[in-house]
């Protein structure tokens, strides 16, 4: 029974009647009354063996009769001129031919591959590739990733109206020919004369070309990689594919590695070895990867999409599991995304530990969307408004007697702090990690001290009249950070905080994960290490704005300088020694 295509995907041309013309008139017959043709993917005819026709789930005999020297010598003659990658092709369409050659260099084999343009190819990432971030094709060969380049080309080039360039090395997305096939729209084609020569046309299309999109079809060596991160750092979205079933492939591939930001081995402190549980010597990413998102093209129908590849790859590094978009489409056309542990493959990197992170989402009632009433049962239903209103204003602490501890020179403790103009949430995160005697109050009779920032005192004469007339002392900071706020509750309860002390890096951080942790330990190891012993400037990873802030902080802790620089997401700090 003939397989027909998903409603959804209608087939442009394959242009078949021209293939099958280059063939020897038996096994042309042959294929045109099989009852399947319409899902061939490629013929084989290897000498002094039956030809064969191979489609998606199965392969068959065309004829009895064995391929012979005359029946090769008929098709080379009615083709392309073989390159030096050993393929041609038939002018003005998409088939491929690749030559199989003896040791005097005769074509002994062919393997001729039928080009199809495809719609409908990338309905399942088709907001991925409008989004403008590169993307990394990854399948095994003939699951159809030069299809989805194809479409993505005219996709990006006639509907979003960008200014795309195709890097053609073997003729194979646009065609044979000097004139590239109509599937790929309005983008514009580069031929490369010999494959080893990819990379430098390349860099040649950004150089004179001005594209906004790049798309490369079989990323294989190590100056390809290095040219397109070179392109990516441009600002030029990339669309590639590579040869590997899953990501982990390219992590275990030196050779490619550099696509999704590199692999080095780091050796890490006592101390972060022992909080990560781990050796001291262990793989770490060393650079933003290339490409943004990577999709592996599991089947035809069935893609599986890491959505940030930087933080799947370091998940795979540390032996962690992450759990990427498994996308379907049904002969419909109607995607489905879903997130199931149970279609993550166990490979040698995951199967040191299985620790399941799904990415966080909003929950509760961001995630779904829309806003309920409180119920009125809650509610006092014999409270005036204005009662409301008035008993609002009261920001006073329930009425509680201070108790008081000595403390270890005599001192009363807890002290009762009033803060100002400062960040609450930064004051309990740092009594809460050093253990202070301090408790928050609102009620400013019950204070002890006061802790303002100097700039809201300066011109709050109200604040300094209530504290004199209760004969509370004001402790003013000049600004909002965790540095200067722990130093002058240090000094408010009398804690000695000696410079060589090694804060807790809890202090610094906002959400406590392993990856601001990670930044801080790396700031601290660089200046306890080698800015203050050797007197030496020390540049860190690149990291994203929020956690630059952190390590900013820590380094004032030091009572050292430091700033950003270079552009996103390269940017990084400095820092100098006192």
């Amino acid at each position: 029974m003939e397989e027909k295509l998903p409603q959804h995907r209608m087939q442009i041309t394959d242009d078949l009647d021209k293939l099958l013309q280059i063939l020897p008139l038996t096994i042309r017959q042959s294929v045109e009354q099989h009852p399947q043709k319409s899902s061939l993917i490629e013929i084989v005819l290897d000498l002094g063996r039956k030809p064969e026709a191979r489609f998606s789930g199965h392969s068959c005999y065309l004829s009895d009769n064995l391929v012979s020297r005359e029946d090769l010598e008929h098709c080379v003659a009615r083709v392309g001129h073989f390159s030096a990658d050993n393929r041609a092709g038939i002018e003005c369409t998409l088939h491929r031919i690749s030559a199989i050659r003896n040791r005097q260099g005769n074509i002994i084999g062919l393997t001729c591959r039928i080009g199809r343009a495809v719609f409908g190819t990338i309905l399942m990432i088709r907001e991925l590739v409008e989004s403008g971030q590169s993307i990394l094709l990854l399948g095994r060969p003939g699951v159809g990733k030069t299809t989805a380049l194809r479409e993505i080309a005219r996709v990006l080039a006639d509907e979003l109206e960008k200014r795309v360039v195709i890097i053609d090395t073997s003729n194979e997305i646009a065609g044979d020919g000097d004139v590239p096939h109509p599937a790929i729209g309005r983008a514009r084609r580069m031929q490369v004369a010999r494959p080893e020569l990819q990379h430098q046309v390349m860099i040649e299309a950004v150089e004179n070309h001005m594209p906004e999109v790049i798309i490369i079809d079989e990323i294989g060596t190590e100056l390809e990689a290095q040219a397109a991160r070179t392109i990516a750092e441009r600002g030029v979205q990339l669309v590639g594919t590579a040869h590997g079933n899953y990501l982990e492939n390219l992590i275990k591939n030196p050779t490619l590695s550099d696509l999704i930001g590199g692999i080095q081995s780091v050796t890490l402190g006592d101390e972060e070895a022992r909080r990560r549980g781990s050796q001291k010597t262990v793989l770490e990413r060393k650079a933003p990867p290339t490409f943004q998102i990577a999709v592996e093209m599991w089947e035809r129908q069935k893609w599986v999409v890491h959505e940030e590849v930087a933080q799947t790859v370091d998940h795979l590094l540390r032996g962690r599991q992450s759990i990427p978009q498994l996308r379907q489409v049904n002969d419909a056309g109607e995607v489905s995304i879903t997130r199931d542990p149970s279609i993550v493959p166990q490979t040698e990197l995951t199967k040191v530990q299985s620790l399941i992170e799904i990415p966080s989402k909003p929950s509760g009632l961001r995630a779904s969307g829309k806003m309920l009433p409180i119920s009125l049962t809650h509610q006092q239903p014999n409270l005036e408004f204005e009662e409301m209103l008035n008993k609002s204003w009261y920001q006073g602490d329930v009425a509680t007697e201070k108790i008081r501890i000595p403390g270890p020179n005599g001192e009363d403790f807890p002290i009762y702090v009033y803060p100002y103009g400062i960040g609450r949430s930064n004051l309990e995160q740092i009594i809460d990690v050093l253990k202070m005697p301090v408790v928050l109050t609102k009620d400013l009779d019950d204070a002890d001290a006061v802790l303002a920032l100097r700039s809201q005192v300066k011109h709050h004469s109200k604040l300094m009249q209530l504290a004199k007339d209760r004969q509370i002392p004001i402790h003013s900071i000049k600004s909002n950070s965790i540095p200067q706020i722990t130093r002058t509750l240090r000094q408010l309860i009398n804690m000695d905080n000696p410079d060589n002390e090694t804060e807790d890096l809890r202090l610094f951080t906002k959400a406590g994960s392993d990856d601001e942790i990670e930044a801080l330990e790396e700031a601290r190891l660089a200046v306890e290490q080698i800015v203050i012993p050797q007197g030496q400037p020390v540049e860190l990873l690149p990291r994203n704005p929020k956690v630059r802030k952190m390590q900013h902080e820590l380094i004032e802790h030091y009572r050292l300088r430091s700033d950003s620089f270079g552009d996103e997401p390269n940017r990084r700090l400095r820092i100098y020694p006192a």
